[in-house]
């Protein structure tokens, strides 16, 4: 099940929103490559930290 903005995991709930929204994204994509959603989520949150600047 995709996620958006008011619907995603319970790790991504601390994250700046900027950087919950590229997870959201990342994780969505993640998921249509075929992850599950254990992989999918951590690997998002750590590229949407990359990609936004925000480590």
């Amino acid at each position: 099940m995709p996620w958006n903005k008011s619907d995603y995991p319970n790790s991504m709930k601390n994250l700046d929103e900027d950087v919950r929204e590229k997870a959201i994204e990342i994780a969505n994509a993640l998921l249509d490559e075929g992850y599950d959603e254990g992989k999918a989520i951590p690997i998002a949150i750590d590229r949407a930290k990359m990609a936004v600047g925000n480590e």
